[in-house]
């Protein structure tokens, strides 16, 4: 052994000194938190009522564009020309489009209840709108 180094001697030592170190920091931190809890709290609550305005100014106007690009171009392809699904475009029969969006299609990937059941029409005639 070599016996420059005390912490070669004892492996003990150095694993108490890390453990106190740890056990040190976690308190601290702990404490730090506890003068943070107000703070942490009213951020809590300030990201609750900005929530809250999202939702509001959500329940508005349905935009049957920003729903496409937002859940049907990943299966659809980008401008909805087709893509692992078919292209979306006036060519499509509207009850079928309806059917489809309400219900899904069996045995393909497309789901149901992509677009709340109150939408489904403006969204089949964005639909019917693309060329």
């Amino acid at each position: 052994m070599k016996e420059g180094n005390p912490m070669n001697k004892n492996p003990v030592v150095p694993f108490l000194l890390i453990f106190a170190l740890g056990i040190g920091l976690v308190f601290f931190m702990s404490l730090y938190g506890l003068d943070q809890k107000k703070e942490i709290a009213g951020a809590n609550e300030e990201g609750t009522e900005q929530g809250t305005e999202e939702e509001s100014a959500n329940t508005g106007e349905f935009d049957a564009e920003a729903v496409a690009q937002q859940k049907c171009i990943s299966c659809h392809g980008d401008g909805l020309t087709g893509g692992m699904g078919p292209a979306l475009n006036s060519s499509l029969d509207a009850d079928a489009a309806h059917d489809a969006i309400k219900n899904g299609v069996a045995g393909t990937a497309m789901p149901a209840g992509l677009v709340p059941d109150e939408n489904i029409d403006e969204m089949v005639d964005y639909i019917l709108s693309l060329d």
